[in-house]
Parts: C-alpha cells; structure tokens; sequence
C-alpha cells in the first residue's frame, strides 16, 4: 500500500488540544483517521524544531492522502504538508522507464 508523510505543525491552537487529551490520544485519532480511509497508521512521532509531529501512514491511495490532509488542515489546529513515498521498487521503475530528454543547451 503506498505510503504519505505528513509533517504537521502546529497553530496556536494545536498544543490547546495536545495537553487536553496527550500524546497518545492524539496518536488514537490519527490511527482513527487513517484507518477510516482504508489504511494503516505506521508511526507517529513527536519532533522538535519546525514541525511538532510526524505521521507515516499507509493509505490506499493519493486521494486518501488528500482527504486526510485536507480534513486535518480544515481543522485550523495545524498545518500540513504532505509528502508522497516512494518504496525502492517503485525507483527501480521509474529508472527503467524509457524517455526522451535533452540536456538544456544541447
């Protein structure tokens, strides 16, 4: 199952609602989320510096990346940025695809 990112940083409201329900509530609800669009929460990680939480999930597919994006951002608490990964066979893809380019300039 392809697997998102999201490195979540917080509003002024977000820590609000960490220090009401903790860690691991905040953990619960993202597993919630996650699972309710078909996938599977891998880790979720408390950081310091300019992101607060990073959240590896497995989700079905882009569209249920973004809607959990979406919805999480709506949510005014955090914001979001999404990063789409890709497993090393899915490189070894891309590198076998034949292609055109042309170097600029030449």
């Amino acid at each position: 199952m392809p697997r998102s990112m999201f490195r979540v940083s917080y509003t002024l409201e977000g820590p609000q609602g960490l220090m009401k329900e903790g860690g691991t509530g905040r953990r619960k609800a993202a597993e919630t989320l996650i699972s309710s669009l078909g996938g599977q929460l891998v880790s979720l990680d408390y950081a310091f510096g300019e992101e607060d939480v990073y959240v590896l999930g497995e989700l079905p597919d882009d569209e249920a990346a973004a809607a959990a994006s979406l919805r999480i951002t709506a949510s005014g608490a955090v914001t979001v940025h999404t990063i789409k990964l890709l497993s090393p066979e899915q490189i070894d893809s891309a590198i076998d695809r034949e292609l055109e380019y042309r170097t600029p300039g030449a």
